[in-house]
């Protein structure tokens, strides 16, 4: 890992945390995400099961998480598994963890390597009356693929038939949506790391530059903080790109005149930014760019003033879009007679907004947490309007990251530079 050493006690409390919504009697077991084959003998970066790392900060792959509070040894309340360091892979592949460092990591004092789990662990599920599993239950899952957790499910159930299986998911999904302070914490370097990559795009964008120069510079920027990386794939659309909610091609010019919508967070610790920002290629807003940024940013403040406790995120996007159409009929997009003959089920407005306006963050970009349900403080979520405009080949996306607290939200990129005259002073420079 390129980060400093996290405190302990996030994995800890989250580990206590799980363990206190278990059933009586009952173990619980995570297993780490597959190393996945690209092409030849080729395998893709590793990347943890977010559920595995939540519970322990490991990062390792093969390495498991087993719960079983009930335990009657007390030694055995909580595992983690790791493989065996092997001198002449480590050779090949780097070195593995010791004993020593997976402890200080993840605060578990008992580690079991995987080559002898198997005499330990069939004797904790015959002590047990329910097992918890994990699975994939992010409600944007795409993927079919069955990985390492279904297929741990299969096995599980195959050689223990009789025991009674819970699901673990259900549990993570409403701890995960509720950030300790020192996850915020962690988010909040991941966020000043961002910030300070996004002052430096400030100076270093003008005509000429590529999309895949300024993606370059975030990756370097990255980096050089000590992030792992990206949090996820950076959108850096010029012009009429800007459009594609998902423009990864990254490969245009950017030309005098037009604006550059950039869509791009650090990850650091393995916890998640999430940050868009949308300037003038050449350090200027012309009027009708200004005019359409401004309705966007007074959206994404109008957001900002009812996204609180009590609200659900459907309620929350029904309030957004309404305000939204009378944005746009004061800037031109629609018309009143548009407007009086929407489609309840799809209103004019999303001709030029046609994404949600807010997601859960955290160890995911698009975190686990309710999206029907009531916000309450401790939750994470960005806040990002846009307007699009196909006639004008023009598009606006304004994004920052908010901790819900007991009376409303705290914006966590407060010290991003936002407005038009902020961006325009510091591209100046």
């Amino acid at each position: 890992m390129k980060y400093l050493p996290l405190n302990p006690a996030i994995f800890i409390k989250n580990r206590e945390r799980f363990v206190s919504k278990m059933e009586k009697n009952s173990i619980a077991i995570f297993v780490s995400n597959d190393e996945v084959s690209s092409n030849g003998d080729a395998i893709y970066n590793f990347k943890q099961n977010s559920d595995l790392f939540w519970l322990s900060g490991i990062t390792q792959e093969d390495s498991m998480v087993i719960l079983f509070p009930d335990n009657p040894d007390p030694k055995y309340r909580e595992v983690l598994v790791l493989v065996r360091p092997n001198e002449l892979m480590e050779k090949w592949n780097g070195m593995r963890l010791r004993v020593n460092q997976a402890q200080e990591i993840s605060g578990i004092k008992t580690i079991v390597w995987l080559d002898s789990l198997e005499g330990l662990l069939q004797p904790w599920v015959h002590l047990a009356d329910n097992i918890y599993l994990d699975s994939n239950e992010n409600d944007r899952k795409a993927s079919l693929l069955r990985t390492r957790e279904y297929r741990f499910v299969d096995e599980m159930r195959s050689r223990y038939p009789l025991h009674n299986y819970l699901r673990a998911a259900k549990i993570l999904k409403d701890l995960r949506g509720i950030k300790t302070a020192e996850e915020v914490e962690v988010m909040q370097q991941a966020i000043d790391i961002t910030e300070s990559t996004f002052r430096r795009l400030l100076k270093f964008i003008k005509p000429g530059v590529t999309e895949y120069e300024i993606e370059a510079e975030i990756f370097h920027s990255f980096l050089s903080q000590r992030a792992t990386g990206p949090a996820y794939g950076s959108i850096i659309a010029s012009g009429d790109n800007a459009r594609i909610l998902h423009y990864v091609s990254n490969n245009q010019e950017c030309k005098d005149g037009d604006l550059i919508l950039m869509d791009f967070g650090a990850e650091y610790g393995g916890y998640c930014a999430d940050l868009t920002r949308t300037i003038p290629v050449n350090g200027k807003f012309g009027r009708r760019q200004k005019t359409v940024y401004n309705a966007c940013l007074h959206l994404h403040e109008y957001a900002r003033s009812i996204l609180k406790p009590g609200i659900s995120i459907v309620d929350y996007t029904d309030k957004v879009g309404e305000e939204a159409t009378q944005q746009f009929l004061k800037i031109g997009l629609l018309r009143k007679s548009q407007v009086k003959n929407e489609d309840p089920e799809n209103r004019a407005y999303r001709k030029y907004l046609y994404h949600g306006i807010s997601h859960h963050l955290g160890v995911d970009v698009h975190d686990l947490g309710t999206r029907t349900e009531s916000l309450k403080p401790g939750m994470v979520f960005t806040i990002e309007p846009g307007i699009y405009i196909e006639e004008e080949k023009m598009g606006v996306r304004i994004e920052n990251n908010f901790l819900i607290t007991k009376n409303g939200n705290k914006d966590l990129m407060k010290n991003i530079p936002i407005t038009v005259e902020e961006i325009e002073t510091l591209m100046k420079k």
